[in-house]
This record gives C-alpha cells, structure tokens and sequence, in this order.
C-alpha cells in the first residue's frame, strides 16, 4: 500500500473517515467525548464507527456518527470459524469500498489495526497499547503517546487524539435520549404501576463475571430497607445475561418493585433518566446511567478505581477488596445522599 508524506496537522482535512472503536458498552460510552472531539475537529467529514454491536447504540444516539456500523463481536470470537471468516471478509470489502482517506482507532488492538489498514485509506492513527496493537500499520505522524493506565480511560481515548491537535477536550460523556425512547419508558414504568410520587432507585444486579457481583441477597435487602425508610419504589434492570435471576428479584424484593428486562440500550438510557439514583456493580449499564445524568452509586471489588468510575459530579464509589464485604447500609447511606442532592425532575414530564 504506498505511503503518503506527513499531512501537516493543522491543514489536514480528510473527507472520509473510519473510526474503530471496539470497546465494551462501557468503555464505548467513555468514549463518546474522544468522538465528539473528532467531530468537532472535521465538522464537514463524513463519520464512520465501527463498533461492537451493543455499542452501537450508544454511537447512535450520541449524534456524533454519520454512519455507524455494528459487529457482533461475540460471534467473530465464538461462532464457527468459517462464518467467522466470511463476516470479516464481508466488512473488509465494505469499508474498502466506502474509500476512507483516514483510519482512527480508539481501542487498538491487532485485528482492528489490520482492518485499518486493509481499509486502503493512506492515513492511519492508532492507540498505542503495548502488547496489543500494532503500531507498524499506523503511519500518521507525530504518534500519540503510548497509553497510560494510571490516566482516567476517557484521557486515555482523547490521548490517541493529540496528532490533531486535539487538546483540552470536555471530557464529560453526555447522551440525551430520543423523544420515542422516553415515551416508551414512560409507558413500561405506567404499565408496571410505577410511583409518580415516590423517588425511582434503579438497581442493576448483574456484572461480567460473578467476582464483581454484590450478592442478590443484598440489593434485595437495600430495596426493603430504602422503600420503608426512604419511601422509595425499586425498579429492577436486568439484561440477556441476568435471564436467571429473575425468579430469584420477583421472590425476594419488595412487592412493590418494577422489573424491566426487555429494554433495547435506547429504552434503558431513557428509563435510566427517568431515575432518582442508579445503583450498580462495575458494568456498562452504570456509565450510560451516568452520561444521561442520573446519581450513580458504583459497587466496586478493588480498592483503586479511578480509571474507569463514571466522571459525573452526582457519583458515590464504595469498594472492598471483596465485594461483598461491602454492607447494605453503607450503600443506603450512600443512595440517600444523592437523593438529597437537588437534580432537576425529569419523572413523568414527558
């Protein structure tokens, strides 16, 4: 592939551009303010995020795509190696076609790399991650600095950014849900007899792997103990891999409570924003909780965070080198704290 000489940075103008961002549902809604600073840095290109499926959503609603192209990571990685190969072979021969002039990759990693470069566009900027990228393909010049893990993951998506001049970027990650969303929210929550009068606690069970879950029995108890104290009603999230819980929160929660576990990424956002306080283990659930700006309250298994908690102002953290040495009350404590935080109602005004 011939190799063009060095744009300078700041006439460089690419009409066409492909961005990679190949993150989890969390680590792609930290990295709505690196796209907002691509979109702010060429206004007039044409945008294109290639991103893991659920996470497309998020692009989606952040507005800052033209285009927005999910994979589904899960069966590149597990399906049947033929299909897998024909999927990727499919998507090669698509972005050659759409002909990018320029190939951001956020998440780097040796795949997405070599899809930047058989993409055929002569300009190719990528992070630089030690062990998992590879940085021969990337050509723009000067390079980013090599990824630093002691910085918040945001910084470190707006790092990959410094060639462009790309400097003191918002860092906050902000998405609005769409009026349709909101309006089926509002319908779900109407249908289950939600409380108009009563602060909404969402609580997200789930985690990745099991380590990082806070025993049921404990979200249960802080639902009893909120909804007699606090005079709160609890509505419980639960995703495709959260399906066998489900007879376990109808059993041990409060009556009361409100189960919503058929939600597209779009109607979770909405109804996450309809909430008073969202309370979580480490997931992705609890950052799109945070950039549609509800208090969060961030259940942690280890005792130094800061690279990924939510950036919000309205976050409480409690961790423990076991999680669940963590108690109900302090969690409680820490929920009534943000309930007493003045947050502009949003519960029914649509």
């Amino acid at each position: 592939m011939p190799e063009r000489a060095n744009p300078s940075t700041i006439d460089f103008d690419p009409r066409r551009v492909l961005i990679i961002d190949f993150g989890q549902l969390g680590d792609v809604v930290l990295s709505l303010p690196a796209l907002r600073a691509v979109r702010t840095r060429f206004p007039q290109a044409h945008l294109t995020v290639v991103v893991g499926r659920p996470g497309a959503a998020i692009v989606e609603l952040s507005g800052y795509a033209d285009e927005v192209i999910g994979i589904d990571r899960v069966a590149l990685r597990d399906g049947p190696k033929p299909t897998a190969l024909l999927r990727i072979v499919q998507l090669v021969r698509r972005v050659r076609r759409a002909r990018f002039d320029f190939v951001i990759d956020l998440h780097s990693l040796y795949e997405t790399n070599l899809l930047g470069y058989l993409s055929g566009a002569p300009w190719r900027l990528y992070a630089r991650r030690p062990g998992r990228s590879l940085d021969a393909l990337s050509n723009f010049r000067p390079r980013p600095p090599v990824e630093d893990f002691r910085k918040h993951a945001v910084d470190r998506y707006l790092d990959v950014l410094k060639p462009l001049g790309v400097e003191n970027a918002p860092r906050l990650p902000q998405l609005r849900p769409r009026p349709e969303d909101e309006r089926a929210a509002y319908e779900m929550l109407k249908r289950a007899r939600a409380r108009t009068c009563a602060p909404l606690v969402g609580l997200f069970p789930g985690a990745g792997h099991p380590a990082r879950r806070w025993p049921l029995d404990r979200f249960a108890e802080l639902a009893h103990t909120l909804e007699k104290s606090d005079e709160t009603q609890t509505v419980v999230f639960v995703g495709p891999e959260e399906k066998d819980l489900v007879n376990s929160i109808r059993a041990r929660f409060p009556r009361s409570s409100v189960l919503l576990d058929r939600l597209t990424i779009p109607q979770l956002a909405a109804a996450q924003a309809l909430l008073s306080v969202f309370v979580s283990n480490d997931t992705g659930p609890l950052h799109l909780a945070s950039a549609v700006g509800t208090p969060v309250v961030m259940l942690l298994d280890r005792p130094t965070p800061n690279s990924f908690v939510p950036l919000g102002a309205n976050c409480r953290i409690i961790y423990s080198h076991a999680i669940d040495r963590i108690s109900t009350e302090e969690v409680a404590q820490a929920v009534r704290e943000l309930l007493a935080v003045p947050r502009t109602p949003a519960l029914f005004e649509l």
